[in-house]
């Protein structure tokens, strides 16, 4: 059962987001984002505000309060993103530095058998980190791309691909 109180703050809420909904996108704008990903952060500050409505509640300047949340949340994202980025660039980094072998015979087998261990591998990761991860260093899509066709957001994304990388290097590994 939701009280009065809950019920006045939600409805705050949302008349608050519907009210200054241009000028937060703006202003997060205004910060490089691009207006596809700005109106990610003015939701994401929807759903964040939605679980605390409360919040609101006394503020002198509701637009204000609003414009500088979503302001901090764009440069949480930023940071989180660059973070993420230096995360995939020591990846690749690591998986480009790893020597090429010349191939004996022998060697073939050895080849044969690290192939069928990464095929498992990607097959046993979870679905949709297996169609991103397969999307993105297979179907060569960019990560805008699969976020878009997928619905999701470009982080979880990011999420996916770590992942499969991680699990990918971890299986491969093993057999050194």
């Amino acid at each position: 059962m939701t009280s009065g109180s809950e019920t006045s703050g939600k409805d705050l809420l949302d008349r608050a987001i519907e009210a200054y909904y241009d000028d937060l996108r703006n202003a997060v704008g205004k910060r490089g984002i691009p207006q596809v990903h700005a109106t990610e952060v003015v939701h994401d500050l929807y759903v964040a505000l939605s679980r605390r409505p409360e919040s609101l509640e006394g503020k002198t300047s509701l637009r204000a309060f609003l414009i500088r949340a979503a302001v901090n949340l764009c440069i949480d994202r930023g940071r989180r993103v660059a973070f993420e980025n230096r995360l995939f660039t020591l990846l690749d980094a690591q998986a480009l530095a790893v020597p090429m072998r010349s191939f004996t015979v022998y060697s073939r087998i050895d080849l044969r058998k690290r192939i069928l261990v990464l095929k498992n591998a990607i097959a046993e990761l979870p679905h949709h980190c297996r169609i991103v991860f397969i999307a993105y260093r297979i179907g060569g899509l960019s990560k805008d791309e699969i976020a878009s066709s997928l619905g999701i957001k470009r982080r979880m994304v990011d999420r996916h691909i770590r992942n499969a990388l991680l699990s990918c290097l971890e299986k491969t590994q093993s057999l050194d």
